[in-house]
């Protein structure tokens, strides 16, 4: 059938008229043929707005019964998936990867007065609220690691390992010093909640290379400050929101029949096919209905592939011992789990996997007593993250996933409270590895305490586009039209810089 507007013939309607066309009907017939003309006109401007913008990725580029097919780049891609590992809560980058030796010798001193009144002078002033004017020295030891010599914490022992495959930008800054809006930007673009985020848009960018899995899946235990307005699809069709998955078999929920429906499983959804395609053609557009659809065949196809991908235990004993799945620390295994499980899950194809930190209420948000929540934090995940890095590389698929440790912001130099650290959006780190990334690289800095980015300042709208840069999308194409104007996650057009430089 053309989809071309075809002109009606009012005479021909006119001369079969039935008796009972009465003039109201008349004016319902000059009314639709009016909104046809309408038609034509939002067509050629449709057509002048394509060519204006050409290869604009739109929800017309989408199959909707098919959503998740893969769907050609931009440009050439330096990766094909990513995996997002974050660290919900701020870990201290002063404690982590971000030396400052320094406040060895400020410990317990007030803040030297030209950092603080250059930090007064930005948007990023409240940082000091809540504080004591207080030095606070690392609790941890420092020291350089690989031939980058790149410093690391006593922390992350294990991660150490590979700074010399490791990216850092010691200069990232955020929009809030709250968590859940400072989350909901790194994920989403946008500090309020009810946006797309960052694996939605991807998905709908690229699809993904995997037909018989979700294109985008998240894995947590307890899930990051905000809830589920950080990882949800937004205003992007129904088909676009992720899945989670858990790290025991089966990894989903309800996945496997019962026996006695199992050999009637595929008539069964033949006819649910049907009937469902019959409702979704009286309501032409409505996008729920076309992801139900496609829901009920992936969920089909599923049933084997999740399957697959869960079994954790097929991996060899010293994949377990290389990831720390057989440490006897319970929350050590957690992570662990779920590294691999990113792992198998790209190696499938699967576009983007996104992993929390979260095992309970607290996360790295150490307002008191840092030492104590930063050390057993670090043990649970620090084993696991190297193991990730360590298995990609040795299957050679590190080149084709970009693997980001981030948080939503980083910690104070300054004391708080009992030993603790305050919220910090002014300055922090975050790494990034595989996928085109440079190795042994390190941009940006703090200043001499750590307190405040002064070198090369990076936002999360930069970061985005350095992301989708490197899977061969340009971000500046990447956008849909809601209420009349074009959404991004890089936001305005024009707005954001894709870091070039850590780019192979």
């Amino acid at each position: 059938m053309s989809n071309h507007f075809q002109p009606a013939n009012p005479q021909a309607i006119l001369a079969n008229r039935p008796e009972s066309f009465l003039p109201s009907r008349r004016r319902d017939f000059l009314r639709s043929l009016g909104g046809g003309l309408g038609v034509v006109a939002c067509a050629a401007i449709e057509s002048q707005l394509q060519a204006q913008s050409p290869n604009r990725r739109s929800v017309g580029d989408v199959d909707p019964l098919n959503p998740h097919a893969p769907r050609t780049p931009h440009f050439a891609p330096r990766a094909k998936s990513v995996i997002f590992l974050f660290m919900v809560g701020g870990p201290s980058q002063i404690d982590t990867y971000d030396y400052k030796p320094l406040l060895d010798k400020l410990d317990g001193k007030p803040v030297p007065a030209s950092i603080r009144d250059a930090l007064n002078a930005t948007r990023h002033a409240n940082v000091f609220h809540g504080c004591d004017d207080v030095i606070l020295k690392s609790p941890y030891a420092f020291k350089p690691y690989g031939q980058s010599g790149m410093w690391v914490s006593e922390l992350m022992p294990h991660t150490a390992e590979h700074v010399d495959d490791l990216c850092f930008i010691h200069s990232m800054q955020a929009d809030s010093n709250n968590h859940a809006p400072a989350s909901y930007q790194l994920h989403t673009g946008d500090v309020r909640a009810g946006k797309a985020s960052l694996g939605s848009w991807v998905t709908y960018g690229l699809g993904t290379e995997s037909q018989e899995l979700p294109g985008y899946v998240v894995l947590f235990d307890a899930g990051p400050l905000g809830g589920s307005a950080n990882y949800t699809n937004g205003f992007l069709p129904p088909a676009f929101q992720p899945t989670r998955f858990g790290t025991s078999n089966p990894p989903l929920h309800h996945l496997i029949p019962p026996e006695p429906l199992v050999s009637g499983r595929r008539p069964s959804l033949d006819l649910l096919y049907e009937l469902n395609r019959l409702h979704r053609d009286q309501y032409a557009g409505a996008t729920e209905l076309d992801a139900r659809i496609a829901s009920y065949e992936l969920a089909y196809r599923m049933q084997a592939s999740a399957l697959q991908v869960g079994r954790l235990e097929d991996e060899p004993e010293h994949i377990h011992k290389l990831y720390g799945i057989d440490s006897p620390e319970a929350r050590t295994q957690s992570f662990s789990r779920k590294c691999l499980l990113a792992r198998r899950l790209v190696e499938q194809g699967v576009r983007f996997v996104q992993l929390y930190d979260m095992p309970d209420k607290d996360g790295w948000d150490a307002h008191a007593k840092l030492a104590e929540n930063h050390t057993p934090r670090a043990k649970w995940t620090d084993i696991g993250v190297a193991g990730l890095l360590t298995d990609l590389k040795q299957r050679g698929l590190l080149d084709s996933t970009l693997v980001v440790w981030a948080s939503e912001f980083g910690r104070t130099p300054m004391k708080q409270g009992d030993l603790g650290r305050q919220h910090n959006a002014a300055g922090f780190t975050i790494w990034m590895a595989g996928g085109g990334i440079r190795k042994g690289l390190r941009i940006g800095s703090t200043d001499e305490i750590g307190l405040m980015a002064t070198e090369r300042p990076i936002q999360f709208r930069d970061l985005h586009a350095t992301i989708l840069t490197a899977l061969g999308i340009d971000h500046e194409r990447l956008s849909l039209e809601v209420s009349g104007r074009d959404e991004r996650i890089t936001g305005v057009a024009g707005s954001a810089s894709p870091l070039m430089d850590i780019l192979v």
